[in-house]
């Protein structure tokens, strides 16, 4: 019995196939990322038993790409199923659901709708996530499919963290709130950072920093998100590749002024044109940046230190709103991988009891570890991120306990 995870992105899809054991654990047997859909060239690069693979075909769109994956993934050569019945149940990384729907569930069409919805609100997201869905139910019938939404962590906000400061008719009528993302994330790193620190989490109160292409940061108090940088979409909070994160909101009326831009332009302009890609002229990738500012480039550099003061500007407040920190978490591409940025980061944090050790910061490691000196009082820990075994979990244990 195997449970497959599919992350969608807008031109990807990431996935992980586990075996059940024991009726209630997971081992991991293969995972991969498909690149480029929708170009004449997609790349698939696939793991599994510690080699990669990468081979080049076509996928125009969703369901081709996801056709691909399965044909790998029962090859003889490369694959670890033997024919696609095998596959129990499929778990979908969903980004918003809003408040009809945050806990994972079984897909229906009322769910389906759920996610056509919400998908304004992350239209980066929801669309891909729903043609992965889609193409994931023609081609794989016989399976279980179950979406786990990326704010379900965030529920436990108390109201005084999620409302905005609009008139309240609304959030009654449109559900206007702060709904937070990455949640699956965040929950997975704070967990295990716990473990790391051989601590309770219960007692811990903690900052994790999912910082990749997109970035949010979420205050964990007892194992619990009480706030997140993220809000009623994925745009606010911290600066991203390629959005823009926290701005006044009279920019967009100044903008339609001056610019005479639309609506739709300005979505654009926020999501996909700002953030580190706006601010440097240069890439919304970090490692385009830092390679630019080792050239000198100085736009470049102002990049790098805006993205940093902004994820230090929430590590305070949120130190701040829990009274106190005991540990801070790096995750996710940046996160995990860019010992500069973190460098960056955590300067001018000593007032909080941060000490980094910058060998520990520059080693590189794909294990989870502590990267703070010994007389650290603040903890600061590099985990990386498993979305798709959470994902995986989640699924499992949702449909067991439908059983």
């Amino acid at each position: 019995m195997k449970v497959l995870v599919i992350n969608c992105g807008s031109s990807t899809i990431k996935y992980k196939v586990f075996q059940v054991q024991d009726g209630s654990t997971l081992k991991e047997l293969a995972s991969g990322l498909l690149e480029r859909i929708g170009s004449d060239k997609s790349t698939l690069t696939h793991r599994r038993d510690g080699e990669t693979y990468k081979f080049e075909l076509e996928a125009k769109d969703h369901r081709e790409g996801l056709e691909s994956i399965l044909k790998i993934l029962t090859s003889k050569e490369h694959g670890v199923i033997e024919d696609p019945s095998e596959v129990f149940a499929v778990g979908h990384r969903v980004v918003h659901g809003g408040d009809s729907v945050f806990q994972p569930t079984v897909i229906t069409e009322d769910v389906l709708n759920v996610i056509r919805r919400w998908s304004d609100m992350a239209p980066l997201h929801n669309p891909a996530n729903l043609a992965g869905i889609e193409a994931a139910i023609s081609l794989l019938p016989g399976a279980h499919q179950v979406a786990v939404f990326d704010t379900a962590f965030h529920q436990t906000m108390p109201a005084e963290a999620y409302l905005y400061a609009i008139p309240y008719e609304y959030y009654e009528r449109y559900r206007i709130r702060r709904y937070g993302f990455h949640g699956t994330s965040h929950r997975y790193v704070a967990y295990k950072a716990a473990e790391v620190l051989n601590r309770d989490i219960s007692e811990l109160k903690m900052v994790t920093c999912h910082l990749g292409a997109g970035c949010s940061i979420t205050a964990v108090c007892g194992g619990k998100s009480i706030d997140t940088s993220m809000g009623f979409t994925p745009l606010e909070g911290l600066v991203m590749a390629t959005r823009s994160g926290d701005i006044d909101p009279s920019l967009i009326f100044f903008l339609v002024r001056k610019e005479g831009l639309n609506v739709e332009e300005v979505e654009n302009l926020l999501n996909r044109k700002s953030g580190l890609l706006g601010l440097s002229g240069v890439s919304g990738d970090v490692r385009d940046i830092w390679r630019e500012v080792e050239k000198g480039n100085q736009r470049a550099e102002l990049a790098m230190r805006v993205f940093a003061y902004r994820v230090k500007k929430y590590i305070g407040a949120y130190a701040a709103a829990m009274g106190g920190l005991d540990a801070i978490v790096f995750t996710a591409g940046i996160g995990e991988n860019d010992w500069r940025t973190r460098e960056l980061i955590c300067e001018g944090l000593e007032y909080l009891g941060v000490r980094l050790d910058k060998r520990l910061n520059r080693m590189t490691s794909k294990e989870p570890r502590i990267i703070s000196s010994d007389d650290s009082k603040v903890k600061v820990l590099v985990i990386p991120t498993d979305e798709e075994l959470a994902i995986a979990l989640e699924t499992l244990n949702l449909l067991l306990r439908k059983r």
